[in-house]
């Protein structure tokens, strides 16, 4: 049979058709947000969706994250499936009330007899020259809380397939996109661009097979994995890329099988050290049945632990770099 087509497609365009085609899939589907409906939202991710399915799916709201946060919840509650999008993360923090006592909580504290199906997605972590205020990852904060599921997405397909999971999932999801992959090209095979494609929550992916480290990272920092992983193979060291996609439930299995094979270990993630992803993935290799093959520390690469700079040659100092990934990596391996 000849190969399936495969074409390049943005991140922007995945996480567009992922909402196109569950909108139109489910009517109880709606989006809600600032600027997502007129001005066809604010990074253009819900560009085309408000001329096509008008005022009642996608929703305009004002500028009060408490406010339309708390409308999606209850919207939710009520039996419908809202998305709610943040300009940025760092304003969830404006309605995290909303996302963690309302939301998180409610299936556990009604015994199972309140569902909240609500999306809560928008960029995270760091951009490019906004500053401290714009530039936090929330993947260890919101994957720190029972009873959301959390996802961070890398490729297209990634894109793609997590948002249509997440929406169809009868729990609350957070969503962590990043603003700079946003308008990048990935391989898009025919099967990811069909309406039936999704991705499970929960499970990891092999972006790139390798005998002599374990590199686990999520969004962003996956692609400098895969760049830092091709920089040392022309020094002869073979680096297993894992791409995370899930914070929250984490496939440690998926880790710790590569773990066993390499006998290395290096996490790496665009948010603080202190109580981190990488922190939590060290923890349970540490106390799993990985442990015993390790043949070195495993080695975290993070952000700086410092609110993000403004200017630019400090923001690049702060957020890991596919030269401190290859400098992490052969320090594992004591080479």
């Amino acid at each position: 049979s000849p190969p399936a087509a495969v074409s390049q497609v943005t991140v922007r365009d995945a996480l567009n058709q992922a909402l196109d085609e569950e909108l139109e899939r489910d009517e109880r589907v709606f989006l809600l947000g600032e600027e997502v409906a007129q001005y066809d939202g604010a990074y253009k991710i819900s560009r085309g969706l408000w001329k096509k399915y008008g005022d009642k799916r996608v929703i305009d709201t004002p500028i009060s994250e408490m406010g339309f946060a708390g409308i999606a919840v209850g919207a939710a509650m009520a039996g419908l499936r809202p998305v709610c999008e943040f300009m940025t993360f760092n304003f969830s923090m404006q309605a995290i009330d909303q996302v963690i006592n309302s939301a998180a909580k409610s299936c556990y504290m009604s015994a199972g007899s309140i569902s909240v199906p609500i999306v809560f997605r928008g960029p995270n972590g760091a951009s490019a020259g906004v500053a401290a205020q714009h530039s936090q990852c929330f993947a260890a904060w919101y994957g720190h809380c029972p009873g959301l599921k959390v996802v961070s997405p890398w490729s297209a397909e990634d894109a793609k397939g997590l948002l249509k999971s997440s929406i169809r999932d009868d729990n609350p999801v957070v969503m962590l996109e990043s603003e700079l992959l946003y308008g990048v090209p990935f391989e898009m095979s025919e099967q990811a661009q069909s309406k039936d494609f999704v991705i499970p929550i929960g499970k990891a992916k092999i972006e790139r097979p390798g005998t002599h480290v374990t590199l686990v990272a999520h969004s962003r920092p996956v692609g400098h994995c895969m760049e830092a992983a091709t920089v040392l193979s022309k020094e002869g060291v073979e680096c297993e890329v894992i791409n995370l996609r899930t914070i929250r439930p984490m496939d440690i299995e998926t880790v710790e099988a590569s773990v066993v094979k390499t006998n290395h270990l290096v996490t790496v993630e665009g948010g603080w050290p202190q109580f981190g992803v990488g922190a939590e993935i060290c923890a349970r290799i540490m106390e799993g049945p990985a442990f015993n093959y390790l043949d070195a520390p495993a080695v975290r690469v993070t952000g700086a632990d410092v609110p993000m700079p403004y200017a630019k040659i400090l923001e690049d100092n702060s957020i890991p770099q596919v030269k401190d990934i290859v400098f992490a990596v052969k320090k594992a391996l004591n080479i």
